[in-house]
């Protein structure tokens, strides 16, 4: 999930935050894809009723078509879990990757 620190929403978010969020947003659908059991990062803008903005990226596992499309959300309560030590070990790639490719660092989450 990516979201602004300050308290935005997506039609009143400043011009400067919506270019860096495009931007972030690719970068982050790139280094998913690169990952090689992923065959598609599903980026979706969900929240009816909240007032932050939230975008929520999903990925579509390598050889799973039947993932195709908009149902990508209802498939992922559905799917196994996906093992937490490589969920992790995937996050970290991506966020690693999202340093190198648009700059700051990877925050460790508790």
């Amino acid at each position: 999930m990516l979201h602004p620190r300050d308290h935005h929403d997506l039609a009143d978010l400043p011009d400067d935050r919506a270019a860096e969020l495009g931007l972030l947003t690719t970068h982050i659908a790139r280094h998913m894809q690169a990952l090689p059991h992923i065959s598609r990062a599903h980026v979706y803008r969900i929240g009816d009723g909240g007032a932050h903005l939230h975008i929520w990226f999903f990925a579509r596992p390598e050889g799973q078509a039947q993932l195709y499309g908009s149902w990508m959300v209802v498939w992922d309560d559905l799917l196994p879990e996906y093992p937490p030590d490589v969920a992790e070990a995937d996050a970290a790639t991506v966020a690693d990757a999202l340093a190198a490719s648009y700059g700051g660092r990877r925050h460790d989450c508790p």
